[in-house]
């Protein structure tokens, strides 16, 4: 297939999510900058196993090879680019890479237009010229998960029997809740209220996955290469000294030092083989977000070799903080254990260009929507020192974060 990619600046300082004409976009957005887009150019389906993410990299590249390019802007994010999510599972069907008809981004006070356009195709609606008006919104209905908090609790508990005995040093264990409506949830209304109530996480929009994950699993950028791993969690407090109380004794907790720490370990023998040099933060820091308080660490380094964002994302999950330690025997357990299909859930979303760069998080703190109907997701590290009604609580907080933009009190 060939395509007409012709990137030009914009003059428009409007919130990305309010340029969108249609209800069915893609997006990416943080403090304001990302990127926004809609139609669809190309679909690309790379199917499921391991090689998915290396399969959607190349059919890009192939693309851009076919294609006639022009970029008036060249930033990151500009000319060719696909957005895309990926299962959790690499044996489960549902990845994809999508090609927008157009893309309208903004990077450090620049504001661009895309529009990708294949030979003989009828023109797509432009930037919407007006300001959005609010949809028909409902209560949230909540019907379940798919297993009931006493099974689920159970699990945990087999988890933390079966790490005791040397099976594994950590296990993530995810449940869902099931959601209705009388109305149909909007995409880019949710995301804009999740922008609004987190902005400094990645809020995203992929085929009908709609989420603000905290959690940068991988950007690359030439040469330069970023990660942000999350592991450890406790709430928030509306008292200050409270507050402050909680993530320090956050910072102080054996058991989710060791729970982050096996996750940090996972990226850092990842990427440290691949770079001249890596640096991380010395010990874990605090990232407060609305609803919860996480240990944070963050990766910086530059590549030794030629690798591309997919490439390196392919790599890099499932990490230790949404799948478990060791790799193998802690999917096993999840496989085993969790009594759900994850699908998108806890797995890479994000956009890439067919040069390599890209920016890639992990779908938390999410819904994937269908009409009047969702399902929320959240997950907890279960280790040795874990205790199940305490890792059901943590579930609980973690699903406020979706729980609270559904609800349009």
């Amino acid at each position: 297939m060939k395509l007409t990619v012709r990137t030009e600046p914009l003059e428009d300082d409007r919130p990305l999510l309010d340029l969108s004409p249609v209800s069915d976009p893609v997006a990416w957005i943080r403090d304001g900058q990302g990127l926004i887009g809609w139609g669809t150019a190309l679909r690309i389906e790379p199917g499921p196993d391991e090689r998915r993410f290396v399969r959607a990299d190349q059919a890009l590249r192939d693309l851009a090879h076919d294609s006639d390019i022009e970029d008036a802007v060249d930033l990151p994010g500009t000319g060719l680019i696909g957005v895309g999510s990926f299962t959790f599972d690499a044996d489960v069907a549902g990845s994809a890479l999508i090609v927008p008809r157009v893309v309208v981004g903004r990077r450090d006070g620049v504001t661009w237009r895309t529009t990708i356009d294949p030979d003989g195709a009828e023109p797509v609606a432009g930037v919407r010229a007006a300001p959005p008006t609010d949809p028909p919104r409902d209560r949230p209905r909540y019907a379940g998960s798919s297993k009931p908090d006493v099974h689920w609790l159970e699990a945990v508990a087999a988890a933390i029997d079966r790490i005791d005995a040397g099976e594994a040093e950590k296990v993530v264990l995810a449940r869902d809740v099931a959601v209705w409506s009388h109305e149909l949830f909007d995409q880019v209304d949710l995301a804009r209220r999740l922008t609004a109530r987190f902005p400094h996480c990645h809020t995203f929009i992929v085929d009908g996955l709609v989420g603000a994950t905290p959690e940068l699993l991988l950007s690359r950028l030439g040469e330069v290469v970023e990660s942000r791993v999350l592991a450890g969690t406790v709430g928030r407090s509306e008292d200050e000294v409270e507050d402050a109380a909680l993530g320090d004794g956050l910072l102080r907790s054996e058991k989710d030092r060791w729970e982050h720490e096996l996750a940090a370990a996972s990226v850092r023998e990842v990427l440290a083989p691949l770079c001249e040099e890596l640096t991380h933060d010395p010990s874990p820091r605090l990232l407060r977000l609305d609803n919860v308080q996480h240990l944070a660490t963050t990766f910086s380094g530059r590549l030794r070799a030629p690798a591309t964002a997919l490439e390196l994302v392919a790599a890099l999950h499932p990490t230790a903080a949404v799948g478990g330690t060791p790799r193998g025997a802690a999917l096993a357990m999840i496989r085993e254990l969790e009594g759900m299909e994850r699908g998108r859930y806890a797995a890479p979303v994000g956009w890439t260009t067919p040069d390599g760069d890209g920016r890639w998080g992990i779908a938390l703190r999410c819904a994937q929507l269908a009409g009047a109907r969702a399902r929320l997701f959240a997950g907890v590290g279960v280790v040795a020192a874990s205790l199940p009604e305490d890792e059901l609580e943590e579930t609980r907080l973690k699903l406020l974060a979706m729980q609270a933009v559904l609800d349009p009190s």
